[in-house]
């Protein structure tokens, strides 16, 4: 099956190429299987725009299996994958937006079923809610999960993308690392010689030759034991400079035409709102055309890219200037 998925015969959202997984989302699904976890970033592509609008989401069980590639005649692979998923929990345990920790659990899918055709899902509200933070999220590649052969290595480069624009991880302890493959409760996987011969070497080696990123993995000691790993991360060269999609999808966007404006080539349009997402360029896009008179619009915006620049934020005036103003 090609790797490459034909957007001619896809509608909405789903002729985007990317989709936001939120840190909790990545951190909780070690155990799904290569293809649950394919399959649970097409449900939330799909649902994405409405994901706090809309209670229940669907879509057409055959362009289902097409995007996550397998064969769409097979429906009972398809209710077995959405089975899992409906059993798997989803734990986060992150700030709330007054800064205070929040702690939570849900199934990944509240519920799904299969009916003429149409596979029709929900997620639960305070999830979905999660889902939908723009805040931390990751950017997954619909293009390059297809490429994977291995969910390790998929979720390995899920818990490493995110930290592409830092460059490293920092350090996991080895029993959450093991946590982020699914692998705790594994006896074999205690020892770190299995777990770096079965999981570490072929999970780097396969994301570092189909992915967007090369990563190299680092060890902390703790005497003779391995007590934390890291991994190093920077874009992979020579697949940043492939077309991974055919680019329809993103060539009728907004951002892709403001960034054509700007005098940014074709290639490096799509690439960008593939890396960064079109949120992210876009509030670029409006930092630059803030500043006023820049000689190299687009070094500039690639550098507030990188660098993610950000407008200052007005200092509030004091009760002894607002006195003095009146």
């Amino acid at each position: 099956m090609s790797s490459s998925i034909p957007h001619d015969r896809l509608t909405g959202a789903l002729r985007r190429q990317s989709v936001k997984k939120n840190v909790a989302a990545i951190h909780v699904s070690g155990k799904l299987t290569l293809l649950q976890r394919k399959l649970s970033n097409v449900l939330l592509l799909n649902a994405y725009d409405s994901l706090v609008t809309r209670s229940k989401h669907q879509i057409d069980a055959r362009t289902l299996c097409m995007m996550v590639g397998y064969n769409s005649n097979d429906m009972d692979t398809l209710k077995q994958s959405l089975r899992s998923l409906a059993e798997t929990t989803a734990e986060w345990d992150m700030l709330d937006a007054n800064g205070r920790q929040e702690w939570g659990v849900s199934a990944l899918l509240s519920y799904a079923k299969l009916s003429a055709g149409v596979c029709e899902y929900a997620y639960s509200p305070a999830l979905a809610e999660k889902l939908h933070d723009p805040k931390v999220f990751a950017l997954i590649n619909l293009n390059i999960q297809r490429r994977f052969t291995s969910g390790h290595a998929l979720a390995l480069y899920e818990n490493c993308y995110r930290f592409l624009r830092t460059g490293s991880t920092g350090w996991w302890p080895i029993d959450l690392f093991r946590r982020l493959m699914g692998l705790d409760g594994s006896a074999y996987y205690e020892s770190f010689k299995h777990l770096n011969a079965k999981i570490i070497k072929p999970a780097v080696a396969e994301v570092n030759k189909t992915s967007n990123i090369l990563i190299t993995p680092e060890l902390h000691k703790m005497g003779r034991q391995v007590s934390e790993i890291r991994f190093l991360i920077k874009e992979n060269p020579q697949l940043a400079m492939l077309d991974i999609d055919d680019g329809e999808g993103l060539r009728q966007g907004a951002v892709y035409t403001a960034l054509m404006e700007l005098g940014v080539s074709d290639r490096l349009a799509r690439q960008w709102i593939s890396q960064h997402g079109e949120d992210y360029v876009s509030e670029k896009i409006v930092y630059l055309k803030g500043r006023g008179g820049v000689d190299s619009p687009v070094g500039y915006l690639s550098a507030a890219l990188k660098n993610d620049y950000k407008a200052e934020k007005p200092v509030a005036p004091t009760p002894k200037a607002k006195a003095a103003a009146v």
